[in-house]
């Protein structure tokens, strides 16, 4: 029955290829035609899904968790952060709420633009959750530097500023605190000394008034939720350009001591897709390449090699076509069909060309030597393709749904691959018919040569095999699985850059946890239990926004307040002139002249310091030009430190309900449902770590989601549905 069945399959297939070739040019004109059609259809319907999530069925357990968050919040999801640096926190915190006041004035571009530590009520209530001894420490330095503030905050320019130094140095022998003297006349220092070699150094008052807090603040990130573009191949791209476009706008670049970068989901599906794109691109220029130079060296006929590639290129369209009418898109796994594909047809192509070089040796013509040709060959070339086509299509039953879908067109693309082989090529052979060789090809004379070194050195052959069988036995338990993608994506990007830039600092690092509890009863048990984990640092709710020993705090706060906020809300008088600039330069570098060349005594402290301000300024030329920009480099942060203390000190009594919708959304869904965020103790980007993290997060919350549960996960997933489809491949 088998063997009769063959021949009836080996005759359909020789009288396909013979009809083929009796009507090669019909045949040739309509596969063109075809291929036409295919390649309008493809580009015209084919969509790029980028969307890592989508790799695994949504029907497992971890993928429910995290549509279910993502449902509750949607607004966490499809981000944007904009991630500031600044030479100095002042740089920073201006730059963020710039540019975070230009983008929300473009909603038709961002759904929402969420600026945590621009947030007005954070803003306002901020000192409150400080430590009450922290707050005690800044407020006393408030204090104390209560008179320079209120005369800086009246005349903020080089005039006032150098007449509140005057009068500080005047009276330095009754200063409450020189060391705090002595900080802001270094800092001029720095600015003379910056303006002097060319750097790009401003003063940080932030810094001057609350020291190493303030250096650490120096990285502000902006969430932005864009409205993506899901009509085009990039639709991250306009929101993506608009940032970088409006930072340039506000003069947010490096030589402005601003550096803008860009990280995500957004930005890293968007350069995702543009490295693969390009990633594809060269694979299958090489790949293309290769092959030709392949068929050059071992078939040595032009007309062979390019009926190869007429056929190869079409069946690869005519696959990119079958793939867009049954699946509709590509994913970031699927793209490789077309390297596969390659490879695998051109295989096909080979064996019946040099299957029909042998009969032609026979036969008075091409066309006498298809038949045969393709009696000889068909049943091999059948078997390949199903034996190809049932490893592609194990991958099928599977949960890891980007794999099943790159073996639905693979699979596919081997039978269209045969068929292109068994009709373009024979058809492409007959219209130009490859000349007669009188020896044998390369590839012939290759093979039988190998074919003779096997046989002689058999034994030797088998030995090796099995000692280098035995040895990956022996090493494969120590091979470990990396199921974390963000190894598997382009270092060289912007977004991925910056993302590892962000896990380097545990505050910013995003391999936190997330649980939705049903209520806030169920919420503080939750946080309870989990806090008690060893592998948690914190967890974080919309609770932690109300600030605990609020009278206590707001006492030391209304105190300062009565102190700072008359002098800090003075009118401002009038800015100086360029001239009057000029003369009150030279007035404060003649004082300190006159103090380097006759100490006062209770000035002693402070003699280095003056000595070094009087230096710095000697060697500058006091030109208008000079001035403006020494005035820019000392006062041009000031202004926003004045607005933020003022804000600061205009704090009162928080109670959940005078939480802003910005920050309630973001904790409490619109069924009452209440987000936790779960910080890890230890460095999860170690697998170790991670997995311990997860696994006891899941003892507490076993509907636990967010990015460490999904890792490990998908990577479970991705093993099981591997050994799945290797069982399936063997056993068929």
């Amino acid at each position: 029955m088998s063997a009769a069945v063959s021949i009836a399959f080996r005759n359909g297939v020789s009288s396909w290829v013979d009809g083929v070739c009796r009507h090669a040019w019909f045949v040739l004109v309509a596969s063109l035609v075809l291929t036409g059609l295919s390649g309008w259809y493809t580009a015209t319907h084919l969509a790029i899904d980028t969307d890592t999530d989508g790799m695994l069925s949504s029907e497992l357990d971890f993928r429910q968790n995290s549509i279910r968050l993502k449902q509750a919040f949607p607004q966490l999801s499809n981000n944007i952060a904009i991630v500031i640096d600044g030479d100095t926190a002042d740089q920073a915190d201006d730059a963020a709420l710039a540019l975070a006041r230009a983008l929300r004035g473009q909603p038709g571009l961002f759904r929402n633009v969420f600026d945590p530590r621009g947030e007005p009520f954070l803003r306002r209530n901020g000192l409150l959750f400080l430590d009450e001894d922290k707050l005690g420490q800044l407020v006393d330095r408030l204090a104390a530097a209560q008179v320079f503030l209120a005369k800086l905050s009246r005349d903020p320019s080089l005039r006032g500023l150098f007449g509140v130094l005057r009068l500080a140095l005047d009276n330095s022998d009754a200063a409450a605190s020189p060391a705090e003297l002595k900080r802001v006349l270094n800092a001029v220092a720095d600015a003379a000394d910056a303006e002097i070699a060319g750097r790009r150094d401003v003063v940080s008052w932030s810094g001057l008034l609350d020291g190493k807090r303030a250096a650490d603040d120096r990285r502000r990130i902006i969430l932005v939720q864009p409205r993506l573009d899901f009509a085009s191949l990039a639709p991250a791209s306009d929101a993506m350009a608009t940032i970088r476009r409006q930072a340039v706008s506000l003069g947010l670049t490096r030589d402005a001591g601003v550096r803008i970068r860009l990280t995500g989901s957004a930005p890293l599906e968007h350069e995702e897709l543009e490295s693969v794109a390009e990633g594809m691109g060269i694979a299958g220029i090489v790949s293309l390449t290769l092959v030709l130079v392949l068929l050059l060296w071992g078939l040595k006929s032009p007309r062979l090699v390019a009926a190869l590639l007429v056929t190869l290129i079409m069946g690869l369209i005519w696959t990119a076509a079958f793939a867009t009418l049954t699946v509709g898109r590509l994913n970031l796994i699927s793209v490789a069909f077309a390297v596969l594909f390659i490879g695998l047809s051109v295989d096909f192509g080979i064996h019946f060309v040099l299957r029909v070089r042998e009969e032609m040796a026979k036969a008075p013509s091409v066309l006498a030597a298809m038949r045969p040709a393709a009696d000889g060959v068909s049943g091999a070339l059948w078997l390949c393709a199903i034996a190809a086509a049932i490893a592609f299509f194990s991958f099928l039953p599977t949960d890891y749904v980007g794999l099943a879908e790159l073996g639905v067109i693979a699979g596919s693309g081997m039978f269209i691959a045969l068929f292109a082989n068994l009709t373009v090529l024979p058809a492409c052979m007959v219209i130009a018919p490859p000349a007669r060789t009188a020896g044998a090809d390369a590839v012939t004379v290759i093979a039988a040569g190998r074919r003779s070194w096997r046989i002689r050195h058999a034994r030797a052959i088998v030995g090796v095999a099995v000692v280098l069988a035995l040895a990956a036995a022996a090493l494969s338990p120590l091979v470990r699985f990396d199921f974390d993608p963000l190894n598997l994506k382009d270092r060289s990007t912007e977004s991925v850059q910056t993302l590892f830039d962000l896990m380097g600092n545990e505050d910013t690092a995003p391999y936190t946890a997330d649980v939705l509890a049903a209520n806030e009863a169920a919420a503080k048990d939750l946080t309870a239990r989990l806090e008690a984990l060893p592998t948690v640092k914190s967890v974080l709710s919309i609770e932690r926004f109300v600030p605990g020993d609020q009278e206590n705090k707001l006492a030391i706060i209304e105190s300062a307040a009565l102190l700072m906020l008359p002098a800090l809300e003075a009118p401002r008088i009038a800015s100086p002139n360029d001239a009057r600039t000029s003369v009150a330069f030279k007035q404060f570098r003649d004082q300190l002249a006159k103090m380097v060349s006759s100490p006062v005594s209770g000035s002693a402290s402070l003699s280095p310091t003056i000595r070094r301000l009087w230096s710095s300024l000697g060697r500058l030329t006091p030109t208008t030009d000079t001035l403006r920009s020494l005035e820019r480099r000392l006062l041009s942060t000031l202004p926003g430190r004045l607005q933020a203390l003022r804000e600061s000190l205009e704090a009162g009594p928080v109670i959940l309900a005078d939480l802003p919708p910005s920050l309630w959304g973001r904790f409490v869904g619109q069924q009452g449902q209440r987000r936790l965020e779960i910080f890890p103790s230890e460095n999860v980007r170690e697998q170790v770590h991670l997995r311990r993290f997860v696994a006891d997060v899941q003892t507490v919350a076993p509907h636990a989601t967010g990015s460490p549960v999904i890792i490990v996960a998908a990577g479970e997933a991705v093993v099981r549905a591997f050994a799945i489809a290797a069982a399936i491949s063997v056993v068929t």
